[in-house]
């Protein structure tokens, strides 16, 4: 089969952007455009399936938020309580803040 060569003009930092992104996935930028031609012509489409998660990834923030909170409990020595400690830390809070005329959540 014959071959064609193709010429895009592209920002510089969007190219290296994008070969260190290719790269990450193991393969170098002429395939990589390679690909998305023969996967646009078979879906009759455009591709966009291929991606790396960034930092704001669900899961990524979720992992984050935990540990944060696992931080914060160990600086304020709760880190140990049990779910009924917890409980009863609560209650007692409810029962200073209706004690005070508070509203009930």
């Amino acid at each position: 089969m014959a071959s064609s060569l193709i010429q895009i003009r592209i920002d510089e930092e969007l190219k290296a952007e994008a070969t260190a992104l290719y790269e990450a996935l193991g393969i170098d930028l002429p395939t990589a455009v390679r690909m998305f031609i023969k996967r646009s012509v078979l879906i009759q489409g455009i591709p966009l399936s291929m991606n790396l998660p960034s930092n704001e990834y669900k899961a990524y923030r979720s992992v984050q938020a935990i540990q944060e909170l696992s931080e914060e409990a160990l600086k304020n020595g709760v880190a140990d309580m049990t779910i009924e400690e917890i409980n009863e830390e609560i209650s007692a809070a409810r029962n200073d803040r209706d004690s005070l005329g508070g509203t009930t959540i």
